[in-house]
């Protein structure tokens, strides 16, 4: 294969030579592709109809590195359920950046394909499972309305890993707008040199924020953008009741998109403690606190830009206090417009939100289910459940009812709007861990079944 056929850039690779490892993957014995996204690949423009069944097999694997083109691993570090620790791809390898025909940058990134200088002792390696859920959980978001990064391909290795027990090997292909993280910039500040921070920072703005290029106080500037980017894609998270399970620092990537689908999950049942990570054991990534983690987590940003925003730190921090404290009041503002459009409201005010928290505190109490919920309101009929003929539901149905006939717009309207935000499909956990297992088991067809039924939700 040579270079022609397949061409990537590695911008990331200008940066200061502490942000990244060059290195090859490892190779792997019998690679199989099992899962290949076409719509995503015509959809970013990238054509491998020019590569063989065997080359595209090689490719995907990691055992063809094209010429011209060098990989490497990422560093960065990150506070993991609040304690601060090095980190880097420990088992990703970055193929480079690819130009879409939109004139997007997106990186290519593999996870699973062997150690890296970052591995801390791990195997590099990547089990299919896990994998799979990636995949089949990135594009149902994506469906979805929600950014995220997304997955073009899933490779068999032939090989197994060993975590509690043993299983089969794979490498995910993962597309990104980037993968420059919170903790990309709390590695560069550890350096106490500001020419790698403002390397990094300079890069971001290239690459995500180009209209703060000519801004006077760049930093500070970062910092707002990405607090508004980062309060749409969680109040997008709680629209679709989605708990992310593990949202480090390492975990907010500063394109805005959702990345690393481990231990996430939808509410099924609506509860604000719900968690879904078998090692948060305190709530502290529970779906209600997902808004307040992600603050804490942009403090940590802040912290890391000071010594760009003003050379004396008291200024500085001054100004990133009132950045972050700005937060809740937009979170809240954008929350509540959400949670409006989703009981058909076009219009939403500050009155509006007792409806909100009421409607929600009678889901918590009936443990109601919170996608069905939403979408039973749109019905021209609710259905017969018990929970829907208590006089506390029909007091707040009256009331909602009397708000609704305030609205410009008539009742069709209103509909078109809830169904337009409320998913009548979801990836349910039990349906999600049906298809990991008959995936790992060799049968793709539940897996195949599920991920049709969510691409329409």
């Amino acid at each position: 294969m040579t270079e022609s056929t397949f061409q990537l850039e590695n911008t990331y690779c200008n940066l200061p030579g502490v942000f990244f490892s060059k290195l090859s993957p490892t190779p792997v014995s019998s690679p199989e592709i099992l899962l290949f996204n076409q719509k995503l690949a015509e959809e970013i423009g990238l054509d491998l109809s020019v590569l063989s069944e065997e080359e595209r097999t090689q490719l995907l694997s990691g055992n063809l590195v094209p010429e011209g083109i060098e990989y490497f691993a990422q560093a960065y570090a990150g506070h993991q359920f609040g304690n601060f620790t090095m980190l880097g791809d420990g088992r990703a390898l970055m193929l480079g950046e690819h130009l879409a025909p939109s004139g997007q940058r997106l990186d290519l990134q593999f996870k699973g394909s062997g150690r890296t200088p970052y591995s801390r002792g791990g195997d590099g390696r990547a089990a299919l499972g896990p994998m799979l859920r990636e995949y089949l959980i990135s594009e149902a978001m994506h469906a979805l309305g929600i950014p995220t990064t997304r997955s073009l391909a899933v490779v068999a290795t032939g090989e197994s890993v060993y975590r509690e027990s043993e299983l089969p090997g794979a490498i995910l292909t993962r597309t990104a707008g980037s993968h420059i993280r919170v903790g990309t910039f709390e590695f560069a500040s550890l350096h106490e040199d500001k020419a790698i921070t403002q390397a990094l920072l300079n890069y971001l703005i290239d690459r995500h924020f180009p209209e703060i290029r000519e801004e006077e106080n760049k930093a500070l500037s970062v910092l707002q953008a990405v607090i508004d980017q980062q309060i749409d894609l969680i109040t997008h998270w709680m629209r679709v009741g989605f708990i992310h399970g593990v949202m480090n620092t390492d975990n907010m990537a500063l394109s805005g998109e959702t990345i690393d689908y481990g231990p996430c999950a939808f509410m099924d049942i609506f509860s604000p403690d719900t968690v879904f990570s078998s090692i948060d054991h305190k709530g502290r990534y529970a779906y209600a606190n997902q808004p307040y983690i992600a603050q804490w987590n942009l403090a940590r940003l802040a912290e890391s830009l000071l010594p760009l925003m003003d050379g004396e730190r008291e200024n500085a921090i001054e100004m990133a206090e009132d950045a972050l404290n700005a937060f809740e009041d937009i979170y809240k503002n954008k929350w509540l417009s959400m949670m409006g459009s989703k009981l058909g409201l076009h219009r939403v005010d500050q009155k509006d939100e007792a409806l909100v928290t009421e409607l929600l505190d009678w889901m918590h109490q009936q443990k109601a289910d919170y996608t069905n919920t939403f979408r039973d309101l749109s019905k021209p009929e609710l259905p017969s459940e018990s929970a829907y003929t208590t006089e506390s539901f029909q007091a707040w149905h009256t009331r909602w009812q009397d708000r609704l006939g305030k609205e410009v717009q008539d009742w069709d309207s209103s509909v078109t709007l809830m169904d337009s935000v409320n998913p009548a499909v979801i990836p349910r956990n039990h349906k999600v861990e049906e298809a990991l297992q008959a995936g790992e088991e060799g049968d793709l067809s539940p897996f195949h079944n599920l991920l049709k039924a969510l691409a329409n939700p």
